[in-house]
């Protein structure tokens, strides 16, 4: 696990010890990172049950103006840290120690880009989109918010201030890219004018 490109490039991250995180791999970071592009420069980026804290990392690597990591298991805490502090970006980093849905259920804040990867098979992406699309001002007008889950845990998800726009499958890793709705609607009929 490394970062992949930007002022970090090829530093080594620490893993999590134990079974309790998911690990992105390169090949998905990679991927999702090229659909970002250049949107990504001074962007905000939402990492939610952030693990390694390796998808903020990288985004404030290869240009984002902040990171808010959220997450709760203290040995996952330690090791955002430590790649805080290998990468050199803890300046731009905010570590918050905290159950997700107690966070979200604060005040929003609008973020670009809002990343969710929950310890699998528990159901946690779709509650988390849920309390998402219940407060849809945690997501900037243009922003995306991205569930990073096992493709067998696909299941269409109802929403009303949300829209799914995208999923990518990268061999056991899909991700999945909502949008919110009035934004998706907005573009659609744009497209439809020029068409």
């Amino acid at each position: 696990m490394r970062v992949i490109a930007g002022k970090a490039k090829g530093r080594k991250l620490q893993a999590v010890p134990g079974p309790g995180t998911r690990p992105m791999t390169d090949r998905a970071k990679s991927a999702l990172f090229s659909i970002l592009g250049d949107d990504v420069v001074n962007a905000s980026l939402l990492d939610l049950f952030a693990g390694t804290g390796q998808v903020g990392i990288e985004a404030l690597s290869r240009g984002a103006a902040r990171a808010v990591l959220v997450e709760l298991g203290h040995a996952a805490l330690r090791v955002i840290h430590s790649n805080l502090t290998l990468t050199g970006l803890a300046a731009q980093a905010e570590v918050v120690r905290d159950d997700v849905f107690h966070y979200l259920a604060a005040p929003p804040r609008p973020f670009d880009y809002i990343y969710i990867a929950p310890p699998q098979y528990r159901g946690l992406w779709i509650q988390t989109l849920q309390v998402l699309d219940a407060l849809p001002g945690w997501l900037a007008e243009d922003g995306w918010a991205i569930a990073q889950i096992n493709p067998v845990e696909y299941v269409p998800v109802a929403l009303n201030n949300l829209v799914l726009f995208d999923r990518r499958k990268y061999g056991g890793v899909l991700l999945c890219f909502y949008m919110l709705r009035a934004t998706y609607e907005t573009a659609a009929s744009l497209d439809e004018d020029e068409g």
